[in-house]
């Protein structure tokens, strides 16, 4: 056994003394190497790279609270109804109880200005602008969504179908495979296939919800141009009713103009025929 501790015992040496020997030269090697090879700002946070994740507000912290114990009392429930108790009961506390929640969510959020300031101070200047870059990229994605929804409420027509995606609509359920991606795959084989007179069909039902959405978007247009949504019709349309609303007045004025060339060539004609009388 001799042997075998006084191995073990030179193996501890030789680890404790590459141990300090690794950390006096990390020392002298990050004392040498420059700042800007160095890159704190993924150790700013618990995630390997990214800005300081945004504080919960006091309802959302009163949520992840109350979720489990929700989840333990009524097990047989759905978790969006376990939300929407949640949500009751925090709408009947009082403001001394929702107080502990609303103060925690306050000193986060001023920890996280700090942090924030901290991350943005590190940060080289080709990653402030690509942090920019994808801020407008989510703004635009955001805005997009918005009017897609508002779109939605006034109800705007849907767009004309193609005769595929008729084909598809009805033979979905009956196509061959079992994911999504294989029923698809498979419908455009079989659409390949289809005859020339079979895909006449589509083809007709396509042009018929052609003229439908036609139709739809004309009356549509007709009643955001009466509640002042001109911002919703398509530009080519908006011009076509501008310029139709500017020829009406025009050719009143051009009327009136020759109402006055005639009323002074028959003056004229009037003044001639008395000189030739007399």
């Amino acid at each position: 056994m001799a042997p075998f501790s006084l191995m073990a015992a030179r193996v501890s040496w030789l680890a404790k003394s590459f141990s300090v020997f690794y950390s006096s030269t990390l020392a002298r090697s990050t004392s040498v190497v420059p700042a800007t090879f160095i890159n704190p700002v993924k150790y700013l946070t618990s995630q390997s790279s990214g800005p300081p994740k945004r504080p919960l507000n006091g309802y959302m912290r009163y949520v992840l609270q109350q979720q489990p114990v929700m989840a333990r009392q009524f097990p047989d429930i759905k978790s969006v109804d376990i939300i929407r108790k949640i949500a009751q009961e925090w709408r009947t506390m009082s403001p001394e109880q929702k107080q502990p929640f609303e103060e925690a969510s306050l000193w986060a959020r001023e920890q996280f200005k700090m942090d924030f300031q901290k991350y943005q101070a590190q940060l080289t200047p080709l990653q402030v602008q690509q942090q920019a870059l994808e801020k407008r990229e989510r703004m635009a994605k955001r805005k997009a969504i918005r009017r897609k929804r508002e779109l939605t409420t006034l109800g705007k027509p849907k767009r004309p179908r193609s005769p595929f995606n008729i084909f598809m609509s009805e033979q979905f359920m009956e196509a061959r495979g079992t994911t999504t991606q294989g029923k698809m795959k498979s419908l455009l084989e079989d659409w390949r296939n289809l005859f020339s007179h079979q895909k006449q069909v589509y083809m007709q039902l396509a042009q018929d919800d052609k003229i439908r959405y036609k139709n739809e978007m004309k009356s549509w247009e007709d009643h955001m141009m009466e509640i002042g949504r001109q911002d919703l019709i398509r530009e080519q349309i908006l011009s076509t009713k501008k310029k139709a609303a500017t020829k009406k007045p025009a050719a009143k004025k051009t009327t009136k103009k020759a109402k006055a060339v005639n009323t002074a060539t028959a003056g004229k004609s009037k003044t001639i025929r008395k000189e030739t009388k007399k």
